[in-house]
């Protein structure tokens, strides 16, 4: 849906935030309240308190760029694409069309591997992301653990450049790197922990995901092969080659692949398996230790 609002200059800012919520819910946008706030606020450069304390005051030359936006939103494209911008692990992230949108079950890995490691947080652990998209794990996971230094791997030129980006705004530069490269080809170890959130979704499911995902997250990062496992067939046996002994691959799958996920990790030797639940209570991170 297109949204058909028009924002003047003079357009009172409540007037602006009730239109917008108006239009988001017609058009079937989870929290309209939330997202018209928030898509005001980046649109106009004003805080959420200013939005209280001066509801009168108009839009002035902002007019445009909120207008930008409702029609954007209103079509489906997700704020964080229209900002340019995601919070993560409370770092905010750059993101372009070319990396996947980072989204909060991804967090369960960072969760896992400071319970994991939590009497080594001090220690100059090597850690690998594999897939690893706009550098949100890494990011996060290096700032956690001060004295670790990273990998990160991503298929995709344009993705490993919007990783250098963020790991050099976190300040993050100078204990990571990034290749370019297929899964861990050309990759030597080891390492003490080896992360990822591979593509995971079946081919064939890929035409009727959400709008949201299906139209502005690049399929790269979504396609997991005729029934989306194909990445944990090339990751799981190589991280015996990889992981230090006592090291920990820790990987992201689908809410309903735990069963098929620990199955190929039997198939390859690793029997110690442990499955952390993301905050909606499903098994989202298989923890595997060599």
């Amino acid at each position: 849906m297109t949204s058909r609002l028009t924002f003047e200059a003079s357009t009172a800012r409540s007037e602006a935030l009730a239109s917008l919520e108006e239009t988001f819910e017609v058009c079937g946008i989870e929290n309209p309240g939330r997202e018209a706030r928030v898509s005001l606020c980046a649109a106009s450069g004003l805080s959420p308190v200013a939005l209280i304390v001066d509801p009168r005051e108009p839009l002035g030359s902002a007019a445009s760029r909120v207008q930008e936006f409702a029609n954007r939103r209103a079509a489906s494209e997700p704020l964080s694409r229209i900002v340019g911008k995601r919070e993560f692990w409370g770092l905010s992230l750059a993101i372009t069309p070319h990396v996947l949108d980072p989204r909060p079950e991804t967090e369960t890995i960072v969760e896992a591997a400071l319970s994991i490691f939590s009497a080594r947080r001090g220690e100059a652990l090597r850690i690998l992301d594999l897939g690893v998209g706009s550098g949100a794990l890494l990011c996060a996971l290096l700032t956690e653990f001060g004295a670790a230094r990273g990998i990160g791997v991503d298929l995709s030129a344009d993705a490993a450049e919007v990783a250098l980006g963020n790991l050099r705004a976190c300040g993050l530069s100078s204990r990571s790197e990034i290749h370019v490269g297929d899964w861990t080809g050309g990759v030597d170890g080891p390492f003490d922990l080896i992360v990822s959130n591979p593509p995971y979704i079946p081919a064939a499911d890929l035409p009727g995901l959400p709008r949201e995902v299906r139209d502005f997250d690049p399929w790269l990062a979504l396609d997991g092969g005729s029934d989306g496992l194909a990445a944990y067939r090339r990751i799981l046996p190589e991280s015996r080659r990889l992981l230090a002994p006592g090291g920990w691959l820790l990987a992201e799958f689908g809410a309903t692949q735990a069963r098929d996920v620990r199955a190929i990790a039997g198939q390859c030797g690793l029997s110690d398996v442990t499955l952390y639940q993301d905050l909606a209570g499903f098994d989202r991170v298989l923890a595997v230790a060599v």
